[in-house]
This record gives C-alpha cells, structure tokens and sequence, in this order.
C-alpha cells in the first residue's frame, strides 16, 4: 500500500475530496496549496473523521520552484518518506490567443506546466532514492486536443503534463529493480471551484465526489493512463483523439 501521500492543490475542489477520500482509505497525508487556512480547516476534518491518520499541512504556491522542493523535503521528514506524490496543483485561468489575455494565459502555463514539472522533479528525486514510490498526474481530457478559446492555453498546458508523465514512464522502462509507477488521469467534466462558472459543461458533468471517486480508483490501482469517470469519458475520450478536425470541431 503506498501509505504516505502528497498532494499540492489540497485546499479546495479534486485535491481537497481526494485528501478526504484517501484519508478514509487510511493514508496519511501531506497536504499543500496557498491557502493555508483552508488546509488547517481540511486537515481538522479529517482528524476529527479518521484520528488513526496523519496529516500535516504546508504552504505552498508551486510557481516557487525552491519551495517546491522544500515542501517535499519537509513532508518526507514529517512522514517518514512518501509513497506517492499527486501532482494536482493547477490554474484553469485564460483567454482566447490573441485578444490581449497574455498575462493570465502566461499564469497559467507557469503554474500548470513549470509548476508541474518541479513537482516531478522533486518527486522522482525522492523516489529513484528509495526505489519506490508512485507519481500521479492530474492532466485533463483536454489535453487530447488543441481546443478554442478561453481553453485553448489551459488545455495545452493539460497536455504538457501528460507527456511529462509518459517521458518518465518511458525512462522507467528502461530502469529494473524498483517498484516506481506513474499514473496519468485525465478527468472530464467534475464540478470543481475552477470550473463552476462554466455553464457549457453541464450536461456532463458530475458531483466532486462522484468524480473523484474514480480518480482514486484509477490512482490506487496504478495504471499507467484513465480518463475518468470511466462512462462517458473512456469512449468520448477516444472520440476526441482520433475524429477528424472538423469533427472535433463541431463537438466543443
């Protein structure tokens, strides 16, 4: 069982329901993210829920490359060693290209691509040191496509994430005599804070808990890739991927 677990982006939305739901699996947690004062009041209940597990809490904005890597230190010290690191911590901010929406497009590349990679970074450190360990990705099922307007940066940023996870997957491959996974997830349409402005997803979309609950099923079985929930998004994700442009097109 891969007991100790990070996640960045705890405070709210996927990463707080997938503390909660890890916690009740009996995981011990490191949870980090901004806003500190929502992390101590995730963190109490949480203890109050399941007082056999462990949590500690630090703040962390991942766009601070030295933090990052501090952050995972100290949680490797609070725990005891982490056995899985979940790379969650990302922005859903921008605007479409060339409409004067730089700033928050560049925000966004800075937190959800190098953010992410310092996180792997300093994830896969600790992990080639023990020969174990587990790294999962929140990537998205927009990350399949380039995609128009506002979410034409978040998605390829959503995409950079993923070949993240399947370069590391590949050097893997070539390496014996460890137990180190990689699991990339790709979530459709999850109620979360970062997208309940966004009334063009509804007709798919489903509750956090719902939601998260298949990311968790996918992340503790380990598997390599899962767009999540498995119904619609393992076929609508396929669709995606492989339609023709004008196809695509029509769909979003």
């Amino acid at each position: 069982m891969r007991r100790n677990v990070l996640i960045t982006g705890a405070s709210s939305g996927l990463g707080a329901e997938m503390a909660r739901q890890l916690a009740a699996r009996g995981h011990h947690l490191a949870l980090t993210a901004r806003r500190t004062d929502r992390l101590e009041a995730l963190r109490d209940e949480i203890l109050a829920a399941h007082p056999s597990v462990e949590v500690v809490v630090h703040s962390l904005d991942v766009t601070d490359h030295d933090q990052v890597f501090d952050v995972v230190k100290r949680s490797v010290t609070d725990l005891g060693g982490l056995d899985r690191v979940v790379v969650n911590a990302g922005l859903g901010k921008g605007g479409r290209i060339g409409t004067g929406k730089f700033e928050a497009n560049r925000e966004t590349v800075e937190t959800n691509v190098l953010g992410a990679l310092a996180q792997c970074e300093a994830a896969m450190e600790h992990f080639y040191e023990r020969q174990a360990g587990h790294l999962v990705l929140i990537s998205s099922i927009s990350a399949l496509r380039g995609l128009p307007g506002t979410i034409t940066t978040y998605a390829a940023t959503k995409a950079a994430v993923a070949h993240l996870g399947e370069g590391i997957r590949m050097d893997l491959a070539k390496r014996s005599g460890h137990d180190i996974t990689v699991t990339t997830i790709y979530p459709g349409y999850i109620a979360s804070e970062m997208n309940d402005q966004n009334e063009n997803e509804q007709k798919l979309m489903v509750d956090t808990e719902t939601g998260v609950r298949s990311i968790v099923k996918a992340m503790e079985k380990e598997v390599p890739e899962a767009s999540v929930p498995g119904w619609p998004w393992a076929p609508l994700g396929q669709v995606m991927k492989h339609a023709p442009f004008g196809v695509v097109r029509r769909l979003v």
